[in-house]
């Protein structure tokens, strides 16, 4: 659309069938697009993203992994981050994706059951599929939240949010399974897309391994 700027003076950029580049968006390569995605308007997409299939992304995006069926409409700056699939994050989200102090980020390993260097400066959020936060919602450097999680309130949350957790720097309760499926099969069904049986055995089995973290 009119006032696009598309640089790829430092690598390809990707447009895939049917997306839409609204107006005054900045796309800089390496970049790619997903099929049916929206970049909304005046965004500004930086080098080394990938932006899955139907997704909506604007504001400020750096170094960051979108798959498929997520949004980011709004303006706010999300840097050096994974996003999932059927993620929703709140008008003027951000993250942090460096340190105050320049140190090495450490994040939650599963594996291990704790926080590990990654041996990198620059790490921001992590978000596992059906995540959704509000608006305004701040997110330190390296967090990583699971599945189906809810996150909203002011403050920072703390950096590591199990799946299927409900809240945010007050405290967290368990976001009830059943509740959380409802509201799955709300989202995917308003894309025309069925959650189906498979997807529920998976979603239960995610709940009770994780249910020891959400102890913590």
């Amino acid at each position: 659309m009119p006032g696009v700027v598309i640089d790829a003076e430092s690598g390809p950029v990707w447009i895939d069938d049917h997306a839409q580049i609204m107006p005054q968006a900045v796309l800089e390569g390496p970049l790619a697009v997903g099929a049916n995605s929206i970049i909304k308007v005046g965004a500004k997409i930086y080098e080394n993203t990938t932006i899955g299939p139907v997704c909506k992304v604007g504001g400020e995006v750096e170094e960051s992994i979108f798959q498929s069926y997520s949004n980011k409409q709004h303006d706010g700056f999300l840097g050096h981050s994974y996003l999932g699939s059927w993620i929703n994050l709140g008008a003027d989200t951000n993250n942090s994706n460096l340190k105050n102090n320049y140190a090495e980020v450490q994040i939650w390993n599963y594996p291990q059951e704790r926080l590990i260097s990654t041996g990198r400066q620059f790490c921001g959020l992590i978000m596992g599929d059906h995540s959704k936060c509000g608006i305004n919602t701040m997110f330190n450097t390296g967090t990583v939240i699971g599945v189906s999680a809810n996150i909203f309130g002011s403050n920072f949350p703390r950096n590591f949010i199990p799946s299927f957790s409900w809240g945010g720097a007050s405290g967290f309760i368990t976001y009830a399974l059943d509740k959380a499926s409802e509201t799955a099969d709300l989202v995917m069904n308003r894309k025309n897309e069925d959650y189906t049986d498979e997807d529920r055995k998976i979603m239960k089995h995610i709940f009770e391994i994780t249910s020891k973290y959400r102890t913590k």
